[in-house]
Parts: structure tokens; sequence; C-alpha cells
């Protein structure tokens, strides 16, 4: 399936969630790659590569439109503080997987909580029956918040990813659009 249509902006009480720009290049580099956000990640490189973000951009830009995922700038008063998407796992068994991350300096504010149920609403009226998300075992406040948009913890996956030279358990959880 290809998608005509442009990505849509969501918004919550707080924050408004708009496809990444060009310019949001800088501003991605800058605080996703501090060691705080990076570390807690399955995928975000540290040391970032300077001019990374622009890809990367393009990438989830192009993404959407090939329907394999969708990813927002979070937003507060104009300012970026994180990102969130969802990956086309499987059209055919109707499932996506969630991820974000959210600026450490805006951590415990419930900003991720907040974008994460916009994006599980978008991803069920998109047609989605499960989403899921994983994160490592090591960041539990990262399960706080899936369990805060009403995700049932599923198990745990041992060993299962390396990150930084290390392997790591992650754990699984996941709603569907029946609960």
């Amino acid at each position: 399936m290809t998608r005509a249509a442009p990505q849509p902006t969501l918004t919550t009480p707080r924050l408004l969630l708009r496809p990444m720009a060009l310019d949001d290049a800088a501003d991605i580099e800058r605080l996703a790659g501090v060691f705080e956000v990076a570390g807690t990640t399955l995928n975000i490189p540290h040391p970032y590569p300077p001019g990374a973000a622009r890809p990367f951009i393009e990438q989830q830009r192009a993404a959407w439109h090939e329907d394999k995922g969708a990813t927002w700038a979070i937003t507060r008063d104009g300012a970026l503080i994180g990102l969130i998407g969802i990956g086309t796992s499987t059209r055919v068994h109707s499932r996506a997987e969630i991820g974000y991350w959210i600026a450490h300096p805006e951590w415990n504010r419930g900003y991720a909580t907040e974008a994460a149920r916009a994006v599980i609403e978008f991803a069920f009226a998109d047609g989605f029956h499960r989403v899921q998300a994983t994160h490592l075992t090591r960041n539990p406040a990262s399960g706080r918040v899936m369990q805060k948009i009403g995700m049932q913890h599923e198990g745990r996956l041992r060993a299962f990813v390396r990150r930084f030279d290390r392997f790591e358990d992650i754990e699984m959880y996941a709603i569907l659009a029946a609960e």
C-alpha cells in the first residue's frame, strides 16, 4: 500500500506531534545523542554522528508514504522534545510497534505517556489490531509508560539484543484494539 495523504499532525492537551522536518536534524542530534537518552534505547547511536539525522528524517518521511511506519516530532510550545513512531511490523497480521524517546531535561513530566496515547489511538484508527513495544530491562521507566497506556506485559526475552557490546534482556508489552 502506498499512502497519498500527508502524515497527520496529532494533538494532546500539552503537545503537538507533527511530521518531522529537515530543520529538526540539529535538535535530534543534540537531544537524542546524549548518553542518558541514547543509552536507554535500542537504536540511537552514541555519539550521534554529525549529519546522520537528515538521512534518518528522509527515511522516516519515505516510510510514511510506503506504509512502513510513521514518526512524529514531539513538540511542546514549538520546541522539539522527543520523537515517537510506529513501525508497521505487518499489515497482514495487523501489527505495529511503537518506540519513543524524550529529551533528558524533559523526563518525568508525562510527555512520553501523553504522546504514546495519541499514537496508539492513531494506530488503531489506522487499522492496526495490535501495537507492541519493547524496552531494555534496565530501563523500567519506559515500561511504566507502556503500563500507563494500557499495555500488558507479555514477557522477558533474555539476552535478546546487543547494545554497546553487551547482551541485554528486553521486556515485551502489547495492547490490542479490543482492550
